[in-house]
């Protein structure tokens, strides 16, 4: 069982409120909205350093930009949606073939040893053998009579996956209204723009520190901060 998975159980524990926070984790959510914001700030950079090297900008330049940044933002969307999908899957059939391997396991000594194997990674920091122990002995007690769920695809994934795409939109619109309704002073709106992007990132890693119980301030501009390293990074490199 992945960390990801590992996380999502802990996490679907605590209430959550707002319609996307039914449908897509807190985490997640939060990290489609950095990803899309970067994908963006890899054009309104990559424009203003087109800029500063003196080359001449046309209107038609920039309505081609702004609908390239939008087709990328939402093919984003689109190829994150459907790697949720499979993430969840691929998740079930992981939890499936734990199951199968406690039930098929011939001592219970090796079905312990099963469910050490998932779980000593999240639990060795935070207990001791003992307590691992006397733990594993419950689950596997629980899973011994245990039927497995059906792994195809269900209605949470796609419905996750639809989220996915609305959130990676969601998160850019800010930054594109500056592109719009300054569209008479092509400079102006593109460094509204970064600025709106920036604001955006920031405000995302604020709530990741909420989230997590990490420091918000530092949270945040700590992901305003890798944000802009790693735009500086991928416009060189053509990304």
């Amino acid at each position: 069982m992945s960390a990801r998975i590992h996380t999502r159980v802990r996490r679907r524990q605590k209430p959550r409120a707002g319609f996307l926070a039914h449908l897509l984790d807190p985490i997640d959510t939060l990290a489609e909205v950095i990803f899309s914001v970067l994908i963006l700030l890899t054009f309104t950079l990559a424009f203003r350093i087109f800029m500063m090297d003196g080359r001449p900008v046309t209107a038609e330049y920039v309505n081609d930009l702004i609908w390239a940044a939008l087709g990328a933002t939402v093919a984003w969307g689109i190829i994150d949606g459907i790697m949720y999908v499979l993430i969840e899957v691929l998740g079930r059939s992981e939890r499936y073939r734990l199951l199968w391997h406690i039930q098929a396991a011939q001592t219970d000594e090796e079905a312990i040893t099963a469910v050490a194997d998932e779980f000593d990674f999240i639990l060795e920091p935070i207990t001791g053998e003992g307590q691992r122990k006397t733990l594993y002995r419950d689950i596997l007690d629980h899973l011994h009579d245990s039927r497995p769920r059906p792994v195809g695809l269900k209605r949470e994934d796609l419905t996750g996956a639809l989220a996915s795409v609305l959130v990676a939109v969601l998160a850019v619109t800010p930054s594109f209204l500056p592109l719009f309704v300054f569209s008479h002073d092509y400079a102006l709106a593109i460094r509204l723009s970064n600025v709106v992007s920036f604001i955006v990132l920031f405000a995302a890693g604020y709530e990741w520190g909420r989230y997590t119980g990490m420091s918000r301030w530092k949270t945040g501009l700590l992901v305003m901060a890798v944000g802009a390293l790693l735009v500086l990074v991928a416009i060189p490199l053509g990304g």
